[in-house]
């Protein structure tokens, strides 16, 4: 079920759910008990580096950063969806891509958010001629809510995909075409990134709350462990005596927030090239700690805050 979501919000909910992007996915066995964490977020092509977004004076252009050819990286979707199918599904893929395959094919009516989200990005949309058709009606304006929105290519690439599986998507007519228009625009995926794209088998982030055990997604997501690390901060405290979005509830939040968030900025990456202190940062000792240095009476200034080089002295 989760697999055919995922395939039919690629057709109906494409500024979220879409075959160019990528994703993390968590999957419980109830026949062992245990949880898997599924990585299959985007990756740099093979050409990226670290000056790819910078402009002359030495910036980062946001644009470039952002809507260019150059910020795609390697689509993981389609990859990652056929892998857990294939090893954890009980339905073939043909069965499950046949809703959306039918829903490109036949069409669908426009939402109201959708809608909206397709006139925010219309200048965007009209810079590229490819997209600008493709998210136009048959008289060439843009999508209106109630519209029936039906999507011929995205029918063939489905159909060839439910067909070839990740192959249909990675190698062949597919894979020239993103390899052509990465060409044109600037881009650099190649074929050789997309054929050596794979998908990661994490260990989850687990951590307590209240007698609760919480499971989330690890690095390189950042929301697993600030979860955890949040609810340690905020296990500290009786929430529910303060009142819902009591001034006293909603302080300690925010300053939960705050030191997560700063910590995230610090110390969050990708664990296959950096080092994410994960045990650290989730460790409940921490968490007092960050609790304690929260001030009841004022916000402290980030620079004031705590920070965790303590959890690491030898003595």
């Amino acid at each position: 079920a989760a697999v055919a979501t995922g395939f039919a919000l690629a057709v109906t909910l494409p500024q979220a759910g879409n075959l160019g992007g990528g994703g993390f996915m968590l999957i419980h066995l109830a026949e062992t008990g245990k949880t898997l964490a599924i990585d299959y977020r985007e990756m740099a092509p093979a050409a990226a580096h670290k000056a790819l977004f910078l402009n002359s004076q030495g910036d980062v252009d946001e644009t470039l950063a952002r809507f260019s050819h150059q910020s795609a990286g390697v689509p993981g979707t389609v990859s990652g969806l056929t892998h857990v199918l294939a090893r954890y599904g009980t339905m073939s893929l043909q069965q499950v891509m046949a809703p959306a395959i039918t829903l490109a094919e036949k069409g669908f009516q426009i939402s109201e958010p959708l809608a909206y989200s397709l006139a925010r990005a219309q200048p965007r949309l009209q810079n590229n001629p490819s997209s600008a058709r493709y998210f136009s009606g048959t008289d060439g304006t843009p999508l209106q809510s109630g519209d029936i929105w039906k999507q011929p290519d995205l029918t063939k690439t489905l159909k060839r995909i439910s067909q070839e599986g990740a192959p249909g998507f990675y190698q062949g007519e597919v894979a020239d075409l993103i390899v052509a228009e990465m060409k044109r625009g600037g881009g650099i995926i190649t074929h050789d990134d997309l054929a050596k794209y794979h998908v990661i088998e994490r260990q989850p982030i687990t951590g307590t709350y209240k007698g609760y055990t919480i499971v989330s997604m690890p690095p390189p997501s950042s929301g697993g462990i600030h979860l955890v690390q949040m609810l340690n901060v905020l296990e500290g405290w009786d929430l529910a005596k303060m009142g819902h979005n009591s001034a006293a509830y909603l302080h300690r939040l925010i300053e939960t927030m705050r030191r997560a968030y700063a910590d995230r900025s610090q110390y969050l990456g990708d664990p296959d090239f950096y080092p994410v202190p994960a045990v650290a940062l989730t460790d409940k000792a921490y968490a007092k700690q960050l609790r304690e240095n929260i001030q009841l009476q004022k916000l402290l200034p980030l620079k004031l805050m705590m920070k965790m080089e303590c959890l690491f002295r030898e003595d």
